[in-house]
């Protein structure tokens, strides 16, 4: 207990509390009892003991070492996780059990829970029943779980989406849109494709792009309720009750599943069993310091790559390294990836300094202490450049092009303990049937001998068997090929393979090498062979059981079974596949892999085998995946292997040691959560038990102890007047009162002023729409006060408003009419509200962002009236009531749904949208007291995004989520003087346990 208390008292030491209070900064004791100590400790002896009784999955020596040295090489604040260790006396033992296995143990206990249907199979089971009785969308109220409407727009307008009035929905530019509509149509129809898949992929006219995507809205079906689907804490259904060429309705039905804490509460002994620790001798590796951060520089948050398909994946023995490949709606190739740790359950970003040139449907290989990656296609260009891929010192050097195979794409790579060899693909010119030897000890290249080699080819399978490659397979005209060749290269030789009952002709398919025989499989087939290289001779494969027919699947070999997974048919309609099938070579059988907590269907995915598990990750059913999943033959189960869950319109708050998401939307309005603590690099799930309705346009305030939440759309134009108060102490929520709060709203703003929470404006139902009331809550005495109306701004949406220690400032917005330049002053100590002037205010504008800098207010960007977005701005004086503008000297370009925090010198504007159809990843840092911006920098940004959300830790700017994913980047703002970091008080210094003698391992 005493070392779970001395970490409490670090993260306590470094917990924001606000100046505004105007109580000092207590003590941990007078905040955090022996009693909730004492229920942190028991909650993770809790997890660890539930992971081993009921997954049979113990914490093993190795997991906590693993996790220990992410936390050391990766961590983003090295001073506290030197706290950390300095309060438990840098003991490793300790460490790895009180600081490194609850965090595991949460980690892992949150994905083993999530889709394991001995827990959750009777609630699917009755969601599934319900379903099958009730088949159509006007029959989805009569269900049992949660209905919820919700509506899209179309519209490259800011205010469409309030001004519409009862046709109330959410804005989509014309990408995010189109991505909405080829989703639905997968689910509701299909989106049209070639013909016939393997004539389509036979002629490489696309460069290795997947066939065009178009799925016009007509495609969609209305009042079909969709196959009920899952994600971390829910089941649902969706139906598309309403479509226009501009507008679609949803409607939704969820339901809850269990929440993992009241599962245990009910399940596991209250009085949890000693955790059996153990015998291990840890180390303690030495912090990666770094100092303080690097200005100007963008890192990564914990946290998959952005989704993607026709990418690569490597094994390295304890890490798959996942790089390169293609988004679908965005049309762009990728030079991004990410390291992921089964271990720990944990990604890890790779660099992008000096990495290769964005590309897809190139080659990788690992050699043993390096992935090397080649050709590809870059745009609309074949390359011949690559690059080898440290992961020990995260670092990449380029590979030398002289006399490298001419640039390619859809080639086969193999690696033969010395050199990697590359062969085949297609350049824009035609088939190849070239190929070359790379050594990395010399950085050279050899070029493979043509005599003798099979026909040219792309698509084609190539395994190594310890003394020789063997291609076979492929397209190589207007068919595929059932031939094949094997390579020496030792003697630089070539050896046909025979095509006595070789299987037919293919490409796209899959092959694998058991040790003594290839075995191939698919291509649009569910046949496939046994290629025996020391006889020369083929061996079909039994069709009993084996999957559907299928195309760009994948396959790992096991080391006594093959296991494919996942494809597609290609024609029209175009079936994606989520099952997949283990084959055995030696009783020539089939057996279907386990659909139970399968990935969501896919193609053009990667998987690896790491000596006990296949992952899979990635790829595409219209859209790219960020998901990927662990499954494990031995005991036929599926393991999810992903962060929270990307969303939109949610809300963050930064604690101190913390940054706090949560709500906003993702297939249906999200109840769920997340905490991400920079020390550590790791996100650890917020509770759902008790926690507020799913909802988004909600807005948030941290109090110093608790992060309370309040209102938001939780419905298709309804709202709430209901919120909680998240205490990251307890990891439990308290619900806010509803007595006399103002009445239910969304997009209305709210602001901490020491004691209390003030929320003001917004757009309602009833009365509609928008609003000039408010309401004053008091956390310690679980009370609303109304805002005074008298003098009150006139009623607005999506204004901004800051706290300056005495006053709320709000300014501009949507008022129904248009933008507004107007705004006003509230002071709770009198509940009388002043006009702001509009004496050279900024012009009028909806979804600016505003910050307080202790004497101004700093408004910048947004959208005008004549649906401009603006780079302009104002900085308000409320001493003097009057405005002076910003400079446009080097400003960002014009946006809206950005981002703004300020760093106690500066305001960092950070993405947003710029035209109406593209997401924007550029910022700029505005020093009022020079009057001028600089720009962030464009090096290793997150990707662009908009209604993303973003805290300032005293060093770094942390964004996260939007509309682009569940990704993030902490920006580092050090230039010239440092920041004045956020005022706190230190605790009462306390003595740091004394370990007691325990045994040491022998």
């Amino acid at each position: 207990m005493s070392y779970q208390r001395a970490i409490e008292e670090v993260y306590w030491g470094h917990r924001i509390w606000p100046k505004e209070r105007p109580d000092p900064k207590p003590s941990l004791d007078a905040v955090v009892s022996q009693e909730q100590v004492e229920g942190k400790v028991a909650d993770y002896l809790r997890n660890s003991q539930a992971l081993e009784d009921y997954w049979r999955r113990p914490i093993t020596a190795e997991q906590l070492q693993a996790e220990i040295e992410r936390m050391t090489q990766h961590t983003k604040q090295p001073e506290v996780l030197h706290e950390l260790f300095d309060a438990l006396g840098n003991d490793p033992f300790v460490i790895a059990e009180c600081l490194a296995r609850p965090v595991l143990a949460e980690r892992l206990l949150t994905r083993w829970y999530a889709y394991d249907q001995r827990i959750h199979g009777e609630l699917r089971q009755r969601a599934e029943a319900e379903l099958q009785m009730q088949r159509t969308a006007e029959q989805m109220k009569q269900l049992s779980g949660k209905y919820s409407e919700i509506e899209f727009v179309k519209s490259e307008r800011a205010h469409e989406k309030f001004s519409r009035g009862i046709e109330h929905g959410v804005k989509l530019n014309s990408r995010e849109w189109n991505e909405t509509v080829q989703k639905l149509a997968a689910l509701f129809g299909g989106a049209k494709k070639e013909s016939d898949g393997a004539s389509a992929l036979s002629r490489p006219l696309t460069l290795g792009l997947p066939p065009a995507k178009g799925a016009p809205i007509t495609q969609i079906s209305t009042g079909t309720l969709s196959p009920l689907q899952e994600d971390d804490t829910h089941y649902y259904a969706t139906a598309v009750i309403e479509k226009s060429q501009d507008h679609l309705k949803l409607a939704t039905v969820v339901w809850l599943k269990v929440p993992v804490k009241s599962w245990l509460a009910r399940t596991e002994d209250q009085s949890p069993k000693a955790v059996t620790t153990p015998n291990a001798n840890y180390t303690l590796p030495p912090v990666l310091d770094g100092a303080e951060c690097t200005g100007d520089t963008w890192t990564a948050t914990a946290g998959s790559p952005d989704a993607r398909q026709l990418h690569t994946a490597v094994w390295t023995g304890s890490e798959m390294i996942v790089w390169g490949g293609y988004v679908t709606i965005a049309g762009s190739d990728l030079n991004t990836g990410g390291r992921y740790n089964p271990a720990t359950d944990s990604w890890i970003l790779t660099s992008t300094a000096n990495a290769p040139s964005t590309r897809r449907s190139h080659t990788a290989v690992w050699t043993g202490s390096e992935m090397i990656v080649w050709g590809g296609f870059h745009g609309i260009n074949e390359v011949n450049t690559g690059g080898r891929y440290d992961p020990g010192t995260d670092t990449w050097t380029a590979i030398s092009t002289t006399n490298a195979p001419s640039a390619r794409g859809s080639h086969t790579a193999v690696w033969n303990g010395g050199k990697m060899i590359v062969w085949g693909g297609y350049d824009s010119i035609g088939y190849l049937n070239t190929g070359g030897r790379y050594n990395p000890n010399t950085d050279s290249w050899e070029p493979t001998d043509a005599t003798n080699a099979p026909t040219a080819r792309y698509a084609h399978s190539a395994v190594w068997t310890g003394s020789e490659m063997i291609v076979w397979g492929g397209f190589g005209g207007n068919a595929g090929l059932d031939t094949g060749g094997r390579y020496d290269p030792t003697t630089n030789s070539w050896t046909a393979t025979t095509l006595t009952n070789s299987p037919s002709g293919r490409g796209e398919h899959t092959a694998v090498w058991t040790g003594s025989e290839m075995v191939v499989w698919g291509g649009y087939l569910d046949t496939g062979g046994r290629y025996n290289p020391e006889t020369d001779s083929w061996i079909a494969t039994s069709t009993t059981n084996a999957p559907a027919p299928r195309s760009q699947n994948t396959a790992v070999w096991t080391g006594n079974e093959m296991i494919v997974w996942g494809g597609q048919t290609g024609g029209f309609p175009n079936t994606y596949f989520g099952d997949g099938g283990r084959y055995n070579p030696g009783t020539d059988s089939w057996m279907a892999t386990v659909a139970t907590n399968a990935l969501s269907a896919r193609t053009r995915h990667t998987a690896v085998w790491t000596g006990s598990e296949m992952i899979v990750w990635g790829g595409d059913d219209e859209s790219p995946w960020n998901t990927g999943g662990r499954y494990d033959p031995a005991a036929d189960t599926w393991t999810a292997t992903s962060p929270p869950s990307g969303r939109f319109y949610h809300t963050a708050v930064w604690t101190g040691s913390e940054m706090i998401i949560w709500g906003g939307y993702d297939n249906h309005y999200l109840d769920t959560g997340g905490r991400y603590t920079p020390a550590m690099d790791s996100w650890i799930p917020t509770t759902a038990a008790n926690a507020p309705a799913g909802r988004y346009y909600h807005s948030a305030v941290w109090t110093g102890s608790d992060m309370i939440v309040w209102g938001g759309e939780i419905d298709n134009f309804s709202y709430s007047n209901t919120g909680g108060k998240y205490s990251p102490i307890t990891d439990s929520w308290t619900a806010t009162t509803t007595t006399n709060a103002p009445g239910g709203r969304g997009s209305h703003t709210a602001v901490w002023t020491g004691n209390e929470m003030i929320v003001w404006g917004g757009i309602s139902a009833s009365p509609c729409c928008y609003l000039n009331t408010g309401g004053r809550y008091d956390p310690n005495m679980d009370s609303w006060t109304a805002t005074s109306v008298t003098n009150a701004p006139s009623e607005r949406v999506i204004h901004s408003a800051v706290w300056t220690g005495s006053e709320m400032i709000v300014w501009g917005g949507f008022g129904g009419n248009g933008g507004l330049d107007t705004g006003g002053r509230y002071d709770p100590s009198t509940d009388i509200w002043a006009p702001t002037s509009t004496a050279n205010a900024p012009s009028a504008r909806e979804e600016n962002t505003a910050v307080w800098t202790g004497n101004e207010m700093i408004v910048w960007g947004g959208i005008d009236n004549l649906g401009n977005r603006v780079n302009t701005g104002g900085r308000y004086n409320p001493d003097t009531d009057t405005w002076t503008a910003t400079s446009t000297t080097n400003a960002p370009s014009g946006r809206f749904g950005h981002t703004a925090v300020w760093t106690g010198s500066e305001k960092i504007v950070w993405g947003g949208n710029g035209d109406g159809s593209t997401e924007l990843n550029t910022g700029g840092r505005y020093n009022p007291s020079l009057d001028s911006w600089a720009a962030t920098s464009t090096v290793n940004p997150p990707s662009g995004r908009e209604y993303h959300t973003a805290v300032w830790s005293g060093s770094e700017m942390i964004i996260w989520g939007g509309i682009g994913g569940n990704t993030g980047g902490r920006y580092c703002a050090r230039s010239g003087p440092t920041p004045t970091a956020t005022p706190r008080l230190s605790p009462t210094p306390r003595s740091r346990p004394v370990p007691k003698p325990r045994p040491r391992p022998r």
